[in-house]
């Protein structure tokens, strides 16, 4: 392999992308506004309920139960009902997610000591959110049942209720439960596969439609030396929008950044090589920078996005799908990037997604060198 003629391809690709501003500003301007869109536009977060409750009962009682509704950060009390077709009225209109129905016989079967029963009605439309109101809703009610079972004890005389279990949580790597500090980690993969598989996929069928690439195949230039030499002039500008995306991510969002910025670095480094190589492959299947666009963009977002974990547990997969995880490059550097983010460890613990990244880039890497030489041939 020539080194000199490697430069000159780089070098003409490097002025092919200084002569185009606009893709220039583009290319480095995407990254920041799909992270800024995403990041914040994007969210998990299952909290302040819009709660609509029904009290039949209006006793001191309800009115204590109430009240944790009202201190629970989980919960936005929007307002009283005095009838079940308000509460079907406002969840039928989407105003409110959840309504809490207090019987008028609530506060006789407390101070009883018998069952007393709440009605929770929740709109099941979104079942993830509808599921985690649930729970919600069953954990206060149920914290709520321990301490009236204590105060019903007291008032009996027979000493504290003590609950046989006493649950002690602690929370790892994210304590503040934040689904920003799992998504943003996630998006880094996600944008930069989608614009550096992009750029690439339209290089080599730019040529043919430009009819330039008549002229390459008169000169001595290598299979190997043309990707190279198209690699580098995009892999410096691959480099400028992970170091983007990265900074966004630690100032914009907080996201804790535990790891070493070295391995961070060099795993970056060779996803971003794998994926550049990958838009080579496509833009040497496709001479039509139309065709090779649409191809890039259907092999890198949506793979990325559905099948690599980003949002999508892979083990609630169909088994059928996660064998076809394993080929998605995205997978193993989300695994990285949220492992040196929230987790803070390293190659010790990340060698196989590192080594999964490595054998990606030289597989693609070959084959897209064999693809070109077959086009000059």
């Amino acid at each position: 392999m020539n080194l000199r003629r490697t430069k000159a391809v780089a070098r003409k690709e490097f002025l092919h992308i200084i002569r185009d501003p606009r893709s220039l500003a583009m290319a480095l301007a995407v990254p920041l506004v799909m992270l800024l869109l995403f990041g914040y536009a994007l969210s998990l977060d299952v909290d302040r309920i819009p709660t609509l409750i029904y009290d039949a009962d209006r006793s001191q009682e309800s009115r204590r139960l109430i009240e944790r509704f009202h201190g629970s950060r989980y919960f936005e009390i929007l307002g009283m009902s005095d009838e079940y077709k308000t509460i079907e009225m406002k969840i039928d209109r989407n105003e409110c997610l959840m309504g809490v129905v207090i019987p008028n016989d609530y506060s006789k079967n407390i101070l009883s000591g018998k069952i007393a029963e709440v009605q929770i009605l929740i709109d099941g439309s979104d079942s993830n959110t509808a599921s985690i109101a649930l729970g919600y809703a069953e954990s206060l009610l149920q914290m709520y049942s321990i301490e009236l079972k204590s105060e019903f004890i007291n008032r009996r005389g027979g000493g504290r209720l003590t609950p046989p279990i006493e649950t002690r949580l602690r929370v790892w790597y994210n304590s503040e439960l934040k689904s920003r500090n799992y998504i943003v980690p996630g998006l880094i993969a996600v944008i930069l596969m989608i614009i550096t598989a992009n750029l690439t996929s339209l290089t080599i069928a730019r040529e043919w439609e430009t009819g330039t690439m008549e002229q390459i195949l008169s000169t001595p230039l290598r299979p190997k030396e043309l990707v190279l030499g198209k690699l580098t002039a995009f892999f410096c500008l691959g480099l400028i929008d992970m170091l983007i995306t990265i900074g966004a991510g630690v100032i914009f969002f907080h996201i804790p950044l535990r790891g070493s910025i070295c391995f961070l670095f060099f795993t970056g480094c060779i996803f971003l090589f794998g994926v550049l190589c990958w838009g080579i492959l496509i833009s040497a299947i496709a001479r039509s920078q139309l065709l090779a666009y649409q191809m890039g963009t259907i092999t890198s977002f949506l793979p990325a996005f559905l099948l690599s974990g980003f949002i999508y547990a892979i083990e609630n997969m169909p088994e059928v799908i996660q064998i076809v995880t394993h080929i998605v490059p995205a997978r193993y550097f989300i695994t990285i990037l949220k492992g040196i983010f929230l987790k803070g460890v390293g190659i010790k613990v990340l060698w196989l997604e590192t080594a999964m990244l490595i054998v990606f880039a030289w597989l693609v890497f070959i084959l897209a060198t064999r693809k070109v030489k077959q086009k000059l041939m």
